[in-house]
């Protein structure tokens, strides 16, 4: 009990940093249907960013956080502006491919820039863990899982209580009515790559320190986002935060009682299997965003 206990920790602490960057991938595909390949880019963006801020600047590990998720959010609104917006109305095709040479420049620029040695990042949390009957959690961790809860919170705010947010789900919903209605759809699409790559950052700033950082760390995190959309359902934001946690449970369970070796693995059979039962996803709701 006490080793499956520990299991649920690690779930908890996992399932927040998926659930942003589902969140966040879920936003852009289902507001701009582009398939981003970006994402775990821009999540390794927002760790070698703050690895920036601390190692290499020298300043407190809390402010990197923000500022690496700001850093993300203006990343974003670039790569919109200058290769998705001039591709406005090309085909899926020409689109993906752009989105790839894209992924490409930014992973071999940061292993450039970084090498491809891994980075680790100094933290003010004690290294003693924080003990809970017969949990034991780093108290890192915690302050990931907090961050993480408090972003997703913050994200559900955004879309459902702000004209922004009524705005994102009008074009979501109908992007040529919400245009004929006042709504500025081209504006849209960029708020949204940016909220969206913000995500992906936010969870590479929280998550990277907990481990190492390396130029391929996306590579991963990337098939995670995308199969984290599939559990949850195209543009369903509380689906893509059910979702991260379920991708973390299976590959958590996974690891203890069948393999480490086969992590990763679990929770992609889970995604065949959702696949196979229901394509549109375990919590798909028709035409809306929220």
């Amino acid at each position: 009990m006490s080793e499956f206990l520990q299991h649920i920790a690690n779930t908890l602490i996992l399932g927040g940093t998926y659930a942003l960057l589902g969140i966040g991938l879920t936003l852009i595909f289902g507001i701009m249907k582009v398939v981003n390949f970006t994402h775990g880019e821009l999540y390794t963006f927002g760790a070698y960013f703050v690895f920036l801020v601390v190692s290499v600047l020298g300043l407190n590990f809390l402010l990197a956080i923000p500022v690496a998720i700001l850093a993300g959010l203006l990343l974003g609104g670039v790569i919109e502006l200058l290769l998705l917006r001039p591709m406005r109305g090309a085909d899926i095709d020409t689109t993906m491919l752009v989105m790839i040479g894209a992924m490409i420049v930014m992973q071999n620029s940061e292993q450039l820039v970084w090498g491809g040695v891994a980075k680790s990042v100094s933290t003010p949390f004690p290294e003693t863990p924080l003990v809970i009957g017969p949990v034991s959690v780093s108290y890192l961790r915690v302050f990931v899982l907090a961050m993480a809860l408090l972003l997703i919170a913050a994200t559900y705010i955004l879309i459902n209580r702000t004209k922004l947010g009524k705005a994102v789900r009008a074009t979501f919903q109908d992007r040529d009515t919400a245009s004929l209605m006042g709504v500025n759809v081209q504006a849209i699409y960029t708020a949204t790559f940016a909220i969206g790559s913000s995500l992906a950052a936010a969870a590479g700033a929280l998550l990277g320190p907990a481990y190492v950082i390396s130029p391929h760390m996306g590579d991963i995190a990337s098939l995670k986002a995308f199969a984290i959309v599939i559990l949850g359902g195209l543009g369903n934001i509380t689906g893509a935060t059910i979702g991260g946690f379920i991708l973390a449970l299976a590959e958590e369970l996974g690891a203890g009682y069948v393999s480490s070796g086969y992590r990763d693995a679990m929770g992609f059979l889970i995604i065949i299997a959702v696949l196979l039962i229901k394509p549109t996803g375990l919590f798909a709701r028709a035409e809306r965003i929220g």
